[in-house]
């Protein structure tokens, strides 16, 4: 009776194995067999909280940080960070080159990782001043928030704006796989979906975050507030003879320093220019420029208060929104 009863179940997973394996087979798309390198998205993540830890002394890793031992820890933090730093570097090397002309021989990508995993480290006093300055702006712009701790310790476009900093500059290294998985690890975490390949100027803030999209393309001037459900995205997907989409061309808005976006308000178009120190309102659909110091917003409604038998209140009080 045993027998009997594993030997369907046995030929059922032989029929799984087979269908599997004629899937793989017969597309190449969405697998990854006989191919080397691979970018491992936990070490990503792990490169990043240490450079988070680098940006924000005391708030995410060690706690017990005073002027006496901080210069131990920065010596500590940075020597474990390199080798990790230099080795996903060297596998999003070699990722690209094996893509597009076949396995590199080993070793080949190790010397451009150390050399770019160098520049990376110069930059980071620079990309922790620009962080610098977007905790101000939060706290700045935000009559909530009790001090900057709360900032840096609890606010989602906070975090967003921090990671796309660390991203871009890797982006801007010419390894886009690794500063596109800490972005995404950050969408995932604050609900905030900025491209690593985005120009943001200094004392950049997004206010609450969630629903917030902000493309490859798009450039942002200082000084520039955003609210949850803004999406800076692009108008339309130019396409090439045989349909293909065509990558590298601006698609994305330029937002111009000083201006404010409330929520939900959608700017779309690479020629589309939101001039300086503009205000874009709530819900508004822009396709086209606007100068600088324009107010852009939808004619307002009327809230119409009505009794539950549907006639109008004498004294209705009619609310703008």
């Amino acid at each position: 009776m045993s027998a009997v009863s594993k030997k369907p179940r046995a030929t059922a997973r032989e029929k799984l194995i087979g269908e599997l394996l004629g899937s793989y087979l017969g597309d190449e798309r969405a697998r990854r067999i006989s191919q080397r390198y691979l970018p491992s998205h936990g070490a990503i993540v792990e490169i990043l909280e240490a450079v988070l830890d680098l940006m924000y002394p005391g708030y995410f890793g060690r706690q017990d940080l005073s002027a006496d031992n901080l210069d131990e820890h920065l010596t500590q933090r940075v020597a474990a960070l390199v080798p990790k730093l230099e080795r996903e570097m060297e596998h999003c090397l070699c990722y690209g080159r094996e893509r597009e002309a076949g396995a590199p021989e080993f070793g080949e990508c190790a010397p451009r990782a150390h050399e770019l995993a160098e520049i990376f480290l110069r930059r980071l006093p620079e990309i922790r001043a620009m962080l610098i300055r977007d905790v101000q702006a939060a706290f700045d712009g935000d009559p909530a928030a009790l001090n900057l701790d709360e900032i840096i310790l609890a606010y989602p476009g906070v975090l967003a704006v921090s990671v796309y900093r660390i991203a871009h500059a890797l982006y801007d290294l010419g390894v886009p796989m690794m500063a596109r998985i800490m972005t995404e690890w950050a969408h995932s975490k604050t609900g905030c979906d900025i491209h690593p390949g985005a120009t943001i100027g200094a004392a950049f803030f997004i206010d609450h975050a969630t629903g917030v999209v902000i493309g490859e393309t798009t450039r942002i001037g200082d000084g520039v507030k955003v609210y949850q459900g803004v999406t800076l995205g692009a108008l339309s997907l130019p396409r090439d003879a045989h349909g293909h989409l065509i990558r590298g061309k601006k698609r994305h808005p330029t937002v111009e320093s000083g201006s404010t976006l409330y929520a939900n308000a959608t700017v779309l178009g690479g020629q589309t220019v939101v001039g300086a120190d503009s205000v874009i309102g709530g819900s508004v659909f822009l396709t086209r420029s606007v100068p600088p110091r324009s107010r852009v917003s939808l004619k307002e409604p009327e809230l119409r208060v009505m009794t539950r038998d549907g006639a109008a209140e004498p004294d209705a009080i009619y609310f703008d929104i």
